[in-house]
């Protein structure tokens, strides 16, 4: 009598061995896509957060490149080249304008005491808005609020 694997032994454990393989496969290949969706808004938040920065832009409808958003930054050669051929649409949108004045002469028209009324009248005015950036593939957008 010899001792050893029969032929369905060894097929059973290559198939066993051939699942495995390809359900770590499949892992892979799906971190590695989640990881590069990731990383791109990633990317696209971190130009987000360096256009809050810049007081250039924002409040207005205006096509630019990114180098130009960012041209107030140091920054080395070649992430200026790689910033100079992507381009950027900046749509603002607006959505709320908040008069204080015209709170204050509401004010001014219930209170007898109009005299103390016009010492705190500042006439500011806040405007609530939304910046849209818009890339080739995808938009981000944040809410801006200007105090004028």
């Amino acid at each position: 009598m010899r001792k050893g694997f029969t032929l369905i032994e060894v097929m059973v454990a290559v198939m066993i061995v051939s699942v495995v393989i390809l359900g770590l496969l499949q892992l892979f290949a799906n971190n590695t896509h989640i990881f590069f969706g990731l990383e791109k808004k990633m990317q696209n938040n971190q130009y987000l957060s360096a256009f809050l920065a810049s007081q250039k832009y924002g409040f207005e409808d205006k096509k630019t490149t990114l180098y130009e958003l960012f041209s107030d930054f140091e920054m080395n050669d070649d992430l200026r080249r790689q910033l100079k051929n992507k381009k950027v649409e900046v749509v603002y949108q607006e959505l709320e304008v908040i008069d204080l004045s015209e709170f204050q002469a509401e004010k001014e028209e219930t209170n007898p005491e109009v005299e103390a009324a016009k010492e705190t009248n500042s006439g500011m005015v806040f405007e609530m808005g939304k910046s849209v950036l818009k890339f080739e593939d995808v938009s981000v957008s944040l809410t801006r609020v200007k105090l004028q």
